[in-house]
């Protein structure tokens, strides 16, 4: 398998989204939603276990190939959301999400090494990258979710609905989080000897886990403003989206660990 594939198993897992996504908007199509969704999960995890097979390696070394992962788990968010709230506008957003990652890996292909440093052959590499773009994945759709109420705020028929949501993604995505930094401190331990040193890449993954905590943290308080309560998950977002590309255009970047070049 090959990444000169991948467009033909875009395109039909990409189908099968969309055709997802309006059967979910209508009243009594919750069924054909659902199986279309899960084709289409299928079909891109065909692709990813076939890259994975041919790579002999996780596909998990470049932008590019964690975006593959990104485009993957945001639909299952949206499923997951859909069959817990029944959110019919869910699946729409996570599918045009996932399309943007797709459209940017087709448009700006990266190139792929079949060959890994010794720091990234160890067996806590890959659950570490993966558990966190589950998180990443989780935590964009309650993102959508935070974004749906501030423009429609005052049309959302039941706002304490839509917040219990938000806050159950968060927990889930939050809780991904710690694990994913407790696997990648193991990792980093067998590899390097220590645990943590604040290097760019570990210094914003720790300032997003506290924005989140944060978001956490004044949900609990009682009369707890949904308003701000959404801006706060906003912020922790672009917090999470710092660290997880945008320390690339950092000059300290460059020497970091999390520089595999």
């Amino acid at each position: 398998m090959s990444w000169e594939l991948f467009i033909y198993f875009a395109a039909g897992a990409l189908l099968f989204w969309i055709m997802g996504a309006i059967a979910a908007l209508g009243n009594r199509h919750r069924a054909l939603s659902i199986l279309c969704t899960t084709a289409g999960l299928l079909v891109f995890a065909f692709f990813i276990a076939a890259l994975w097979h041919s790579l002999e390696r996780p596909p998990l070394r470049t932008m590019g190939e964690t975006r593959l992962w990104y485009s993957f788990f945001l639909p299952i968010a949206g499923l997951l959301t859909y069959l817990r709230w029944n959110y019919k506008w869910i699946l729409s957003f996570t599918t045009l999400l996932s399309a943007v990652f797709i459209m940017v890996n087709i448009t700006n292909p990266d190139i792929h090494n079949k060959v890994l440093m010794p720091a990234l052959q160890s067996p806590w590499f890959a659950p570490h990258v993966i558990i966190y773009m589950f998180s990443y994945a989780i935590l964009g759709a309650a993102t959508l979710g935070a974004l749906y109420y501030l423009v429609k705020e005052k049309k959302v028929s039941n706002p304490e609905r839509l917040m219990q949501m938000t806050d159950e993604l968060v927990y889930a995505g939050t809780a991904c989080i710690t694990l994913g930094m407790l696997m990648g401190a193991i990792w980093a331990k067998e590899a390097w000897g220590h645990y943590w040193s604040w290097d760019p890449k570990e210094t914003w993954a720790a300032a997003t886990w506290l924005g989140y905590l944060l978001y956490i943290h004044y949900r609990l308080k009682k009369n707890a403003s949904p308003k701000v309560s959404m801006i706060l998950l906003l912020v922790a977002f672009m917090l999470l989206q710092i660290c997880w590309y945008g320390v690339n255009y950092l000059p300290s970047t460059q020497q970091s660990v999390h520089v595999y070049s």
